[in-house]
C-alpha cells in the first residue's frame, strides 16, 4: 500500500487509533494487577500512555484527568536528561514535568525496530505511591508551605536499564535510597516495580505494532491519527463564536472561617484558536494549594475535552489549537520550592470548574451545573500504614438529566476503596457509607447528592484533610439551586476543610461530601419529578 493511500484511508486511521489506545489500556491492566497498594490496585489511582520520539502523546489511557495532560512535561524533562534505548527514568518533581510528590512518573525509552540504539517513542506512567515520605505519613499534609515537608523530590533520573534480552538491569543504589526515605518501603517497592513491568509491556506492544504495519507506514498513520484529532478540536472551536469569556471562583484558603483564594480566567475564541489566560489570579499562597502549570494545563485541557469533544482519540492533537498562559509565581503557575500537595487535587478541581463556567453561555445544552469541585482527600496513618482516598461526591445537572450521585467529579476518576479491601489491610473500621440524602441542589434537573463516610480508626494515627467546598457551595445553572456544602466532623466535632492534627485509637473521622448544583428554576416546573426523586424545598440533612 502506498503512503497517500495509508493516510487516505479512514479504516486504517480507526484501526491504528484503537490499537494505541489498547495499548495504552493494557499498560493500565498491567499496572493495576501487579501493584502492591491498595491506593493502585483497589481505588486505580494511576496513568498510563504513549509517546513519540519529540515529546509528544499518541495515546493515553481513560484513566487521571489530572494526570494526563501533565505527562507530557514528564517525558520532556526526561528528553533533556539525555536518555540512551532502553533506559528506564523515574521522577516526581513538580517543577521537572511532576504533578505532586506521591505522584510517581516511570518513563521508558522505546528501541527503534530498525535501529536498537535509537528511541522512537516512550511508554509511559504514572502512579499515586500512599507515601513518599515527608513531614505526615501519607505525603499530603495540610500544612506543609514548601516543597521538601511534602516528601522526597526525585528529578529525572535512571531507575533500570531494560537490555536486548529482556532483563532488568536495576539502579539498586537509587532504589536503596527512595526506599530509605519512605514509609512501608517494601510497598513503594512492590508499586515501582508494576509501573517498570507495565512500561515494558507497553515497549513490547508498541514494537510489534510498529512490526504488523511496517516502521514507514505505522508512523505515517500515527501522524495521521494526531492530525485527525487536531482537525476535530479546531472544528468544534470554530462552530463556538469569536470573543471573550470570563469567569472567576475562590478556592477556601486557610484558617476558620477560610480566606478566600480567587482564581480568575479569561478564554478568547478566535476562528479555530482558543487562547486560554489566567491573568488576576491571586499570587501563590504560603500553603500549599499551589498547581505548577503541568497540572494547570491538565485542568484546562480535560474541561475542554470534556464540552468541545470528548470522543475523539485522545493524543497531542488535541492540544495543538490550544495556548494556555498564565503569570508565573501565581497561584495556577507556581514557581519552586512552593508546596503543591493541594494544589494537584484541589485547584485543579477549581480550574476545571471556572473554564467550565466561563463557556457555559455558548455550551447550549452541554452546559453543566458545579459539581462537589473537591476530591475530599482523607489521609490518614503512622510509621506501620498509610490509607488515602478521595471521596465521591454530587456531579452538577445539565439541561438533559440530573446529576450522578456519589461519583468522582473532575480531575479525579479513581474508585473507591471497597470496604472489605480496607478493613483487610488498614486498621480502620468503616462505621457508615452512604448516599447523602437529598443533599443536591433543587431545579427542573437536581444535582447529584454527596456521600457520607465514617471511619474508625483502630490504632494512633494522624489525619490530613485536604477537602473544598465546606463553607461556598457547588452553584447550579440557569437558576437551579446551589447544591449542600461538605462537612468534616471528628467524633461530631466540626473540622476545618483543611487540617493536619493526631488521632486516638477509637476516634471516629466523618466526611459528607457536597451536593452538585442543579440545572434551571425549579419555578417553572412546580411538582415535577427528576429521576424519580421529587423535587422539594428540604434542606437535606
Amino acid at each position: 500500500m502506498s503512503d497517500s493511500s495509508s493516510l487516505a484511508n479512514p479504516i486504517r486511521l480507526q484501526v491504528m487509533a484503537n490499537a494505541l489506545a489498547g495499548i495504552a489500556e493494557e499498560m493500565g491492566a498491567r499496572l493495576i494487577r501487579g501493584s502492591y497498594s491498595a491506593n493502585i490496585k483497589e481505588r486505580r489511582d494511576c496513568s498510563t500512555a504513549l509517546f513519540d520520539a519529540q515529546g509528544s502523546c499518541i495515546a493515553q489511557a481513560a484513566h487521571i484527568p489530572v494526570h494526563l495532560g501533565a505527562l507530557s512535561e514528564a517525558v520532556q524533562a526526561v528528553i533533556a536528561a539525555d536518555p540512551r534505548s532502553g533506559d528506564v527514568f523515574v521522577l516526581n518533581d513538580p517543577y521537572q514535568g511532576g504533578s505532586h510528590l506521591p505522584d510517581l512518573t516511570v518513563v521508558t525509552a522505546i528501541p527503534a525496530l530498525e535501529a536498537a540504539a535509537v528511541i522512537c517513542a516512550y511508554a509511559v506512567n504514572r502512579a499515586h505511591h500512599a507515601d513518599i515520605g515527608g513531614m505526615r505519613p501519607g505525603s499530603m499534609p495540610a500544612d506543609s508551605t514548601e516543597i521538601w515537608q511534602e516528601g522526597l523530590v526525585i528529578p529525572p533520573v535512571r531507575l533500570a536499564r531494560l537490555q536486548a534480552s529482556g532483563a532488568l538491569d536495576w539502579n539498586e543504589d537509587l532504589l536503596r535510597l527512595i526506599l530509605a526515605n519512605v514509609r512501608n518501603a517494601e510497598q513503594r517497592r512492590g508499586d515501582l516495580q508494576a509501573q517498570v513491568g507495565a512500561n515494558t509491556i507497553g515497549l513490547r506492544r508498541f514494537r510489534e505494532l510498529l512490526a504488523q504495519f511496517g516502521e514507514t507506514e505505522a508512523w505515517q498513520l500515527i501522524t495521521g491519527v494526531i492530525d485527525y484529532s487536531c482537525q476535530r478540536m479546531q472544528a468544534q472551536i470554530r462552530a463556538l463564536p469569536d470573543g471573550v469569556y470570563t469567569a472567576v471562583d475562590q478556592l477556601e484558603g486557610y484558617g476558620d472561617p477560610p480566606e478566600p483564594i480567587w482564581i480568575r480566567v479569561q478564554i478568547e475564541v478566535k476562528g479555530d484558536s482558543l487562547r486560554v489566560d489566567f491573568a488576576g489570579t491571586d499570587a501563590a499562597t504560603t500553603g500549599n494549594l499551589n498547581a505548577p502549570l503541568a497540572v494547570t494545563r491538565s485542568a484546562v485541557l480535560f474541561a475542554l475535552r470534556c464540552l468541545l469533544d470528548p470522543s475523539a482519540p485522545s493524543n497531542a492533537g488535541l492540544e495543538a489549537p490550544i495556548e494556555i498562559v498564565a503569570p508565573s509565581g501565581c497561584l495556577v503557575n507556581a514557581e519552586f520550592p512552593a508546596a503543591v500537595a493541594a494544589g494537584n487535587v484541589e485547584t485543579s478541581q477549581r480550574i476545571a470548574d471556572i473554564v467550565l463556567h466561563a463557556l457555559a453561555p455558548v455550551a447550549g445544552s452541554l452546559s453543566i451545573a458545579q459539581g462537589q469541585g473537591t476530591m475530599n482527600n482523607c489521609v490518614l496513618g503512622n510509621r506501620h500504614f498509610t490509607y488515602y482516598e478521595t471521596l465521591g461526591g454530587g456531579q452538577g445537572a445539565s439541561s438533559l438529566r440530573p446529576g450522578p450521585d456519589g461519583i468522582h467529579v473532575g480531575m479525579s476518576n479513581t474508585l473507591n476503596t471497597p470496604i472489605e479491601a480496607l478493613e483487610m489491610e488498614y486498621p480502620l473500621r468503616v462505621i457508615r457509607y452512604e448516599l447523602r440524602q437529598d443533599s443536591g441542589g433543587h431545579g427542573r434537573q437536581r444535582g447529584g447528592w454527596g456521600l457520607t463516610r465514617s471511619l474508625r480508626v483502630l490504632e494512633d494515627c494522624t489525619l490530613s484533610l485536604l477537602t473544598d467546598r465546606r463553607h461556598h457551595a457547588p452553584q447550579g445553572e440557569a437558576g437551579g439551586g446551589s447544591g449542600q456544602v461538605g462537612i468534616n466532623l471528628l467524633n461530631g466535632d466540626p473540622l476545618p476543610s483543611k487540617i493536619s492534627r493526631p488521632l486516638q485509637a477509637g476516634d471516629v473521622i466523618t466526611l459528607h461530601t457536597p451536593g452538585g448544583g442543579a440545572w434551571g428554576s425549579i419555578d417553572s416546573t412546580a411538582g415535577a419529578e427528576t429521576n424519580g426523586i421529587p423535587c422539594s424545598d428540604s434542606g437535606g440533612e
